[in-house]
């Protein structure tokens, strides 16, 4: 290995574990303020495409109450299971809209099939809500379409495509589960139904109007 590779991957490495770190204190933030949110409002949970959603605020200027956000960017279904209490059963909510897995949606190690991995956690995912807040009214997202020609790397798997199978695995579970599933990205689009490029710069993440566009959609369920 060259001293540059050598560096490249130290570089890497530092950068992973920043990331984890900041993972890890919004977990713990979280913890903490589940100490003190009232039981049964409404959470939205999930990745990064949730966490960057501002629909507490949407849903102030709408006038309604209790609704909070435990998304935490870069978390797989892995991640979730793990971390399912702060992010989903510890504020014990009567609703929840889940968005998870689309960081699934990739290159796994040991050759093994993203699909399988993804589908074999979100059951195990519904299967705790199942059994740890059966009165809950569950959500299940679609995951929102991708602009191909964006920036980022995860794109050579994560393909709208993929996207549209995963979402019919989701939809399945919905129906096995006695859960909603839902699809509100679909005034993100454009003509060739990939997210329009106007609202993204990376190809997967969007902009606070698109947004807004989700949550028009979306309040139809709140």
């Amino acid at each position: 290995m060259s001293e540059q590779d050598r560096t490249q991957r130290e570089i890497e490495a530092a950068l992973a574990a920043r990331f984890r770190m900041e993972q890890e204190m919004k977990l713990n933030n979280y913890r903490q303020l589940n100490a003190f949110v009232p039981k049964g409002g409404t959470l939205f949970t999930g990745s990064s495409l949730m966490e960057l959603f501002p629909v507490a605020e949407y849903c102030m200027d709408e006038g309604i109450p209790a609704v909070y956000n435990r998304g935490i960017g870069g978390y797989t279904t892995d991640d979730f299971l793990a971390a399912i209490g702060p992010v989903l059963l510890d504020p014990e909510p009567s609703r929840v809209f889940i968005n998870i897995g689309t960081n699934d949606i990739r290159e796994m190690p040991d050759g093994e099939d993203w699909f399988d991995h993804l589908s074999g956690n979100y059951r195990k995912i519904c299967g705790i809500i199942r059994d740890r807040l059966p009165e809950a009214e569950v959500y299940m997202m679609a995951y929102y379409p991708v602009n191909p020609r964006g920036s980022s790397p995860a794109l050579r798997v994560r393909t709208n495509e993929a996207v549209d199978r995963a979402n019919g695995m989701v939809r399945r579970l919905a129906e096995e589960f006695g859960y909603r599933y839902i699809d509100v990205g679909g005034g993100l689009k454009d003509g060739e139904g990939n997210l329009r490029a106007e609202h993204t710069a990376d190809g997967i993440h969007f902009d606070a109007a698109a947004y807004r566009t989700v949550f028009d959609r979306l309040k139809q369920y709140l």
